[in-house]
């Protein structure tokens, strides 16, 4: 950050060329206090020694994560003369936008290597899920959606493995994502955790057929309960654990059965999602019930 300050003082990057008498005069030592324990910085200085660093003032030795602060707001989509503009409310000194610009261009790097770092060969869990938000480009707003895929390895470890902008899901596109995962090193997945996401199950048959599909069954209950009024729910909720607590899925089936047999006349179409998905919902009751928690949602 104080070497983005001081091409902010001079005008011109490091390895570029000036005509200016002032320049780069190599760096000073100093030990600073941070929320880390103590630390070396290398402050830098140029020749006419007029720069005056603000991220660590002269003759200052405790700094307040102010990088963070910088890192925070920007990932919330702030631009940068808000930034700006919260730093000298909080902090008391001015940074201009260009400042900003390369203080969180310094993170590019550490964000492409973490996108492209090597993966697990195996994985035996790994959950899909979508987080929709809105963005605004050229003065319209319109959906998006964060697909994240969130892998949890051989050690029990939790590990995002993908996180990618899309706004039309198909089999096309999830099968570009898992050929992705195959292309860095994963070789296998044993159980894949969705919701109904258009075109995952064809991808999956396709990228890692020997994988398990499972439907998450938090949102078979929710999109269920849709079709319920109000006063039902509670009942209706109670009997559909019948279903996914069985012991065996035979005994599943048989609860799914006597449940839509119990609501069909008042709501005929609330269970049709069951039947239509019972492949990827039965492949829970292969695992024993701790495992199920594990893996009976997204």
């Amino acid at each position: 950050m104080m070497e983005a300050e001081m091409t902010d003082h001079l005008g011109y990057e490091k390895s570029e060329r000036s005509d200016s008498d002032n320049y780069r005069n190599g760096t000073k030592s100093k030990t600073l206090r941070s929320k880390y324990g103590e630390l070396e910085v290398d402050v830098p200085k140029d020749r006419n020694g007029t720069f005056e660093p603000q991220v660590v003032k002269k003759r200052q030795k405790d700094i307040s994560g102010i990088d963070d602060k910088i890192i925070s707001m920007y990932a919330r989509g702030l631009t940068t003369r808000q930034i700006s503009d919260q730093i000298e409310e909080i902090y008391g000194f001015e940074c201009s936008e260009s400042f900003i610009s390369d203080a969180t261009d310094k993170i590019l790097k550490d964000i492409e290597d973490w996108q492209h770092r090597p993966f697990d060969s195996v994985y035996p869990v790994v959950f899909i899920d979508a987080c929709h938000f809105s963005v605004r480009d050229n003065g319209l707003v319109h959906k998006l959606a964060a697909y994240v895929m969130l892998g949890i390895n051989s050690d029990g470890r939790k590990d995002i493995i993908s996180l990618s902008i899309g706004e039309n899901e198909s089999a096309k596109y999830w099968l570009g994502v898992l050929n992705e995962l195959r292309n860095r090193g994963v070789k296998d997945i044993m159980i894949i955790c969705a919701d109904g996401l258009t075109g995952i199950k064809e991808a999956i048959d396709s990228a890692f057929p020997k994988s398990e599909y499972q439907r998450c069954i938090v949102h078979m209950v929710r999109n269920t309960l849709k079709h319920v009024y109000y006063k039902d729910m509670k009942a209706f909720a109670n009997d559909l654990k019948t279903i996914y607590y069985a012991e065996t899925e035979k005994a599943a089936r048989a609860a799914l059965d006597k449940v839509n047999e119990k609501w069909r006349e008042k709501y005929s179409h609330a269970m049709k999602r069951w039947y239509d998905n019972w492949d990827a919902v039965c492949p829970i009751f292969k695992f024993s019930m701790r495992t199920r928690k594990v893996i009976y949602t997204t």
